[in-house]
């Protein structure tokens, strides 16, 4: 990959930070962390990745709150926002796509969903 990728991941979980993270790493792409909403907040103010992976429920701000947080900045709005989350809830799936995310993956993670996430939100 010429020009790596950037791709924020935001959970509170330091451990699906690490997996997630060393598995796009391998991948060939520049990962940033976050262990909350607020942090995630703080990165983006100087930082524009290219995906943002994001979880639902994190103690400060809750995925969702955070979505609404990005989508209302204008320079990232168009940014594809995936939820990576262990809610297989119907509900929560309806929030996400009418919040404007553009995919929803569950937890633990499939290798084959995170590489067609990729595929579809970051061509080569």
């Amino acid at each position: 990959m010429s020009e790596s990728k950037q791709i924020l991941i935001v959970d509170d979980e330091p451990v699906w930070l690490k997996v997630l993270g060393q598995l796009l790493q391998r991948k060939g792409y520049v990962v940033k962390e976050a262990l909350s909403g607020a942090d995630a907040l703080s990165t983006l103010q100087n930082y524009e990745p290219d995906l943002i992976l994001l979880d639902v429920r994190m103690p400060d701000m809750n995925g969702f709150d955070l979505l609404e947080h990005i989508k209302r900045l204008p320079r990232l709005a168009s940014k594809p926002v995936v939820f990576v989350s262990a809610m297989d809830d119907f509900h929560a799936k309806k929030v996400a796509r009418e919040l404007g995310a553009a995919d929803y993956i569950l937890k633990p993670i499939d290798e084959r969903e995170v590489n067609d996430v990729l595929a579809k939100y970051l061509p080569k």
